[in-house]
């Protein structure tokens, strides 16, 4: 089914607190030409970028460990969750963006970052879309101690884990975090690792 002359008739801030949240009126022509209105709350908290480190020598992933409200209210009894390393882009491009999260976060300076896809994560309710990459990391391009920024209150846990561990963790329930599972199954149906 094609929709056809979107119209935005209204558009309402709810919330401009964290982020923003929008309540957006519209209006479309169904393929029969009757118009349908509809109102629909869209979150809109800028574009990010995610990637997975890995080395081919060692068969390891760099992930990270850190305290999520959204999945604690949610029945993550910790709130803990293993991620990719990731951050929003403000102003820089997506590859700025990914190696200063990367140094930040890991503590490692990336000398090259591949993208391999852009997906919207939750498209029923959130603006963003995710840039992905991948990027080979050794023990000389390690840098600082990462764990994020003081000012930004992160407290990120470093982990480095072997692929097979990695993709175990999915099965477990320990890895629940959608852009990282996509990474780890890309790396592994690309037979990097």
């Amino acid at each position: 089914m094609a929709i056809k002359d979107i119209k935005i008739v209204k558009t309402e801030i709810l919330s401009d607190n964290w982020y923003t949240l929008k309540k957006v009126t519209y209006q479309y022509s169904k393929p029969d030409g009757t118009v349908q209105q509809q109102s629909r709350e869209a979150y809109d908290r800028g574009n990010g970028a995610v990637i997975l480190l890995y080395n081919t020598s060692t068969q390891t992933v760099i992930l990270t460990r850190q305290f999520r409200i959204p999945t604690y209210i949610n029945g993550n009894e910790s709130g803990m969750l293993i991620e990719a390393c990731a951050g929003l882009l403000d102003q820089d491009s997506p590859h700025d963006c990914i190696r200063r999260e990367t140094e930040e976060e890991t503590g490692y300076q990336i000398k090259e970052a591949k993208k391999i896809f852009e997906a919207y994560m939750s498209p029923g309710s959130v603006t963003e879309i995710l840039h992905f990459f991948i990027a080979e990391y050794t023990n000389n391009m390690k840098v600082g101690d990462g764990g994020g920024l003081e000012e930004e209150e992160e407290h990120i846990e470093i982990l480095e884990i072997n692929i097979e561990e990695a993709l175990h963790m999915i099965d477990t329930g320990e890895i629940k975090d959608g852009k990282t599972i996509m990474l780890l199954q890309y790396i592994r149906l690309k037979n990097i690792l």
